[in-house]
């Protein structure tokens, strides 16, 4: 009988531990585990078109007067309208951009380097707003800003292949995360109630292997004039909708937070004549 009661207190303890470490809370979710900080991207912002500069120009000043520290913006192309060879459509897209109290990044969009005027509006494109693929790093994070159009329309530009040169910058990064940012997406686009093609299918199996080769943590896009989400792989590809208004397009940005290795954004609306308060 001693020996059964023996055997019955050390199950009844060992139930007891049990339950309790069972109903332990579960750890914190650390919230200082890497970088934490904010980003703007801003796309086609069409300019010499419509009333397009003075959405930029609102859109620059929302911007300088954000709560929290914006570490840069970046434009993901159609900064201009099949008119980048024009000074002044340049010239002043450019004097309002530089109001921006961050530093800008560009990527060039299909009305920026146009493939019937290849040569002269790539020149015109390389001589004010940076190169065809550039890199700059946020807070260990590579920001990759690549032009991706030859792969989009399925064309060439001598000495340029964006596929080879962006493998290149994700090598020698040595496992570093990495966002890219270009303009026009590889997933199919949807408008008047029927899907149409985008990049051809070679293409975009190569540049979805490629992407799902290294740590990307995101793909961020413009060109469809809407907010899309899709998934390339196991990438998250984020399609914003665009400053300019065409279709009756409200002027827009988003601010892209950040956090624990993932990213959220807010999308931002501009409204150019403000209702009177009541």
């Amino acid at each position: 009988m001693k020996k059964h009661n023996h055997l019955l207190t050390l199950t009844l303890i060992v139930i007891l531990f049990t339950i309790s470490v069972g109903c332990q809370p579960a750890q914190a979710v650390n919230e200082d585990s890497g970088p934490h900080f904010y980003f703007v991207q801003v796309t086609d912002t069409h300019f010499g078109d419509g009333d397009n500069y003075e959405r930029v120009e609102k859109i620059v000043e929302t911007i300088n007067n954000l709560p929290m520290e914006i570490k840069c913006v970046v434009h993901t192309g159609d900064i201009t309208s099949n008119n980048i060879e024009q000074d002044s459509v340049v010239v002043r897209g450019i004097s309002i951009m530089d109001k921006l109290q961050v530093p800008i990044h560009f990527v060039p969009g299909n009305h920026d380097i146009l493939e019937w005027e290849l040569d002269i509006t790539k020149q015109r494109y390389l001589t004010h707003f940076g190169n065809l693929i550039d890199v700059k790093e946020y807070e260990g994070i590579l920001f990759i800003f690549v032009y991706t159009e030859t792969l989009a329309h399925s064309f060439e530009i001598d000495g340029y292949d964006p596929l080879l040169e962006l493998e290149a910058i994700l090598k020698d990064a040595a496992g570093k995360p990495a966002i890219i940012f270009h303009h026009t997406p590889s997933p199919d686009d949807f408008y008047r109630n029927e899907m149409h093609d985008s990049w051809k299918q070679d293409s975009r199996e190569k540049w979805e292997k490629l992407l799902n080769s290294y740590n990307i943590k995101a793909v961020m896009a413009g060109h469809f004039h809407r907010d899309e989400h899709h998934w390339l792989g196991d990438v998250p590809l984020y399609v914003s909708a665009p400053v300019g208004g065409w279709w009756g397009r409200q002027a827009s940005f988003r601010i892209f937070e950040y956090k624990n290795g993932k990213l959220g954004y807010r999308t931002q609306y501009i409204e150019m004549n403000p209702r009177p308060n009541k």
